[in-house]
């Protein structure tokens, strides 16, 4: 469920890179599909549960192109998640953690379409497919080592500190002052999300059924 970094160019530039990339990803997806489907024991849950995950990767992957970063299609991992794999050595620590944002806020935004849909139809299994939604991607907002929470909470200090570097053709030819508001921004915005996530995660806990 996160945006893992990658030093060095991957193979996803080339054409045949590419669909060997869209086959990994309809391959581990119809997996994650069948073992989460058998572990909660529906079909119609497995699914919705793998789509939403799907989500969140979309969020880094969207934001990663945005930035014009080399990135990955998702990768699925049956009964952990799924991972993305985004080139962003050498750049600010700011732009690597909107990145990691991009994830939550996608997958929250695809929890609460759940959650809209299923209070307007009386969908219990929306209702806690959004309940689940909220808890892996709250989850993920933890700062700890490999979660996005973890990568955004490092680069809010290294922000801070780090001089701002303009490079041209590759090559750093310009300091100055760190770009503390940047900071600041990504601290409000990832504490403002952790709220959201939660809210919701409480609205809709007394909908599921364990």
């Amino acid at each position: 469920m996160s945006a893992q970094s990658e030093d060095q160019g991957g193979s996803a530039r080339h054409p045949r890179g590419r669909l060997r990339e869209l086959a990994i990803l309809i391959g581990t997806f119809a997996i994650s599909f069948v073992a989460f489907s058998f572990w909660y024991g529906s079909w119609s849950f497995g699914l919705g549960f793998v789509l939403l995950i799907l989500v969140h990767e979309l969020g880094h992957v969207f934001e990663a192109k945005r930035q014009g970063l080399h990135v990955t299609l998702p990768t699925f991992i049956p009964f952990f998640g799924a991972f993305v794999m985004v080139r962003h050595a050498g750049i600010a620590p700011w732009r690597s953690a909107l990145v990691s944002l991009a994830g939550p806020l996608a997958g929250g935004i695809g929890a609460a379409v759940a959650w809209a849909l299923g209070s307007a139809h009386g969908s219990n299994l929306l209702v806690e497919l959004a309940y689940f939604g909220f808890l892996l991607n709250a989850f993920n907002l933890l700062p700890i080592g490999f979660l996005d929470g973890g990568t955004i909470v490092r680069s809010i200090p290294a922000t801070w500190r780090r001089p701002r570097i303009r490079y041209e053709n590759g090559v750093p030819v310009e300091a100055s002052a760190p770009e503390r508001e940047r900071a600041v921004q990504i601290a409000v915005f990832y504490g403002l999300l952790a709220i959201a996530l939660i809210a919701g995660l409480l609205a809709t806990r007394y909908s599921v059924r364990f």
